[in-house]
């Protein structure tokens, strides 16, 4: 997906009233800034207005070895050409699933009082891809109560941690605590558009430690229906074989 691509997405999602006051959000963060310690975290002030971030900490240089001026410098569209390509879509369907309940499911206060988190990878300096987990926490508003500017905290876990693609969304409640409103596996959820409901029939009947005959008897087909059904299976999960399925769903049981 090209930049253009992703612009035109990134707009349509964040289409918003575009004034924007931060100047007292920047200097604030500068000040924490000066004081943090280096370590896997670092943290950025996000305006969807204008697609760019307003303050970017020391730290994303020493998580990822990229230069942090470049960062601040050229935007959205620069950190958008990081992300590892297998991701984008499911990035920008979490970041579309999360504002379609921000706006509809939430009332005014409540979008006050959200925290949101997704994940993707990007490429690092040396050319690896790199797993983030971004924590944003609005603080600004728009006309409409749809936030603009957010505070994002990113945390780097290295590229042999294997994550599905998620979207939460938490609110402060009156307790204090951060409660979840909403949770979904991006990846999962991608998983079901490849796999058909005869191919789910198919799973929940595998993983019950049913054969090919019992299967094709519930399901009144054929037993070369089934194993063909197997095999398809098999390949658009790019799964090895009748073990790894088995595992695969016993661990993600709400797949099927």
């Amino acid at each position: 997906m090209q930049n253009n691509e992703i612009n035109s997405i990134y707009n349509e999602i964040f289409k918003t009233f575009p004034e924007v006051i931060i100047e007292d959000h920047i200097k604030k963060l500068i000040e924490l800034d000066y004081f943090l310690p280096y370590n896997s975290t670092f943290f950025c002030l996000t305006n969807t207005v204008n697609k760019n971030f307003e303050f970017v900490s020391k730290n994303f240089n020493a998580c990822t070895g990229l230069s942090r001026d470049k960062m601040i410098a050229n935007g959205m569209d620069y950190y958008w050409s990081l992300i590892h390509p297998d991701d984008i879509e499911l990035w920008l369907k979490s970041l579309q699933n999360l504002m379609a309940f921000t706006m509809k499911e939430l009332n005014d206060d409540q979008r006050k009082r959200m925290n949101y988190t997704w994940n993707y990878r990007i490429k690092n300096e040396k050319g690896n891809y790199v797993n983030i987990i971004q924590n944003t926490t609005p603080l600004q508003f728009d006309e409409n109560n749809k936030p603009i500017i957010g505070m994002a905290h990113y945390t780097v876990l290295n590229s042999e941690t294997f994550m599905d693609i998620c979207a939460t969304a938490k609110i402060l409640n009156d307790n204090n605590e951060y409660e979840t409103l909403y949770y979904e596996n991006m990846s999962s959820a991608n998983l079901l558009d490849v796999i058909s409901n005869r191919e789910r029939d198919i799973i929940r009947l595998i993983i019950t430690k049913n054969t090919s005959e019992e299967i094709a008897n519930k399901l009144n087909i054929s037993v070369h229906t089934v194993n063909t059904h197997r095999r398809n299976i098999l390949k658009k999960l790019n799964i090895d074989s009748t073990f790894e399925l088995v595992n695969y769903f016993k661990n993600n049981p709400k797949l099927v």
